[in-house]
């Protein structure tokens, strides 16, 4: 065994619909990948994706409760089709870029709006505003194998019952290969890694108390409560 002068922090994994556990080895988010959530936050829809990380412990399973983080006033929600990684690579052709995917889930994009604003307008880094503890709530995988490659299917999201968030996958800018080949052009892509494919239109607030639950047709669920 090595000899750690620490304990060795833990490996998080996310459960997989057909059972096991998916190792998590780094989260990485894709901005404003739907026209109607980029017009919404007054940005142009036609850029080239952009990415940005949050830290693996940043997961929280479906069904457990999510800590309002600290040092915000405005909590939002934004929801999210992740996709999992089981094979990497670097320069990833876009017509091969679905053979390396695990598996699907429905997940939240956490974002402390207030400090990502204020981040935006003194053109400083997001991390504060995106990479906190607890800003990656997600559900079960659901393996490829299963359900395929779902190119198409509703997305939403409802908060205390209320829908917030309705879209389609089919809305995105840059679908799920291209987002992959993109990626791979940036960093080498490894077994355990996961993608927030990006938000549809209604980010709205959360505050202490709200029940989140988020369903992507064919794909999943995501339910956490902001406590």
């Amino acid at each position: 065994m090595p000899d750690f002068v620490i304990p060795s922090p833990p490996t998080i994994t996310v459960p997989v619909t057909t059972g096991g556990l998916f190792p998590v080895r780094r989260i990485f988010c894709v901005g404003r990948n739907y026209a109607a959530h980029a017009r919404e936050l007054g940005n142009d829809e036609r850029e080239p994706p952009f990415f940005f990380t949050k830290p693996a412990d940043a997961v929280v399973t479906s069904g457990a409760d999510t800590p309002y983080p600290p040092a915000t006033q405005n909590l939002h929600h934004e929801m999210e089709l992740v996709v999992a990684i089981a094979e990497g690579g670097a320069n990833i052709p876009v017509e091969s870029a679905l053979t390396k995917i695990f598996g699907y889930a429905a997940g939240l994009d956490l974002t402390r709006r207030d400090l990502q604003d204020e981040a935006k307008s003194m053109r400083r880094p997001w991390d504060m505003s995106k990479a906190f503890d607890a800003s990656a709530p997600i559900g079960a995988i659901a393996p490829a194998t299963t359900i395929g490659h779902p190119a198409a299917g509703a997305i939403t999201l409802r908060v205390n019952g209320q829908r917030r968030q309705h879209g389609d996958l089919a809305d995105q800018i840059w679908p799920v290969p291209e987002i992959i080949a993109a990626l791979s052009r940036l960093v080498h892509l490894a077994p355990g890694d996961l993608i927030f494919t990006g938000t549809p239109e209604g980010v709205g607030p959360l505050n202490p108390g709200d029940l989140a639950e988020g369903e992507i047709a064919g794909i999943g669920t995501i339910t956490t409560k902001i406590v």
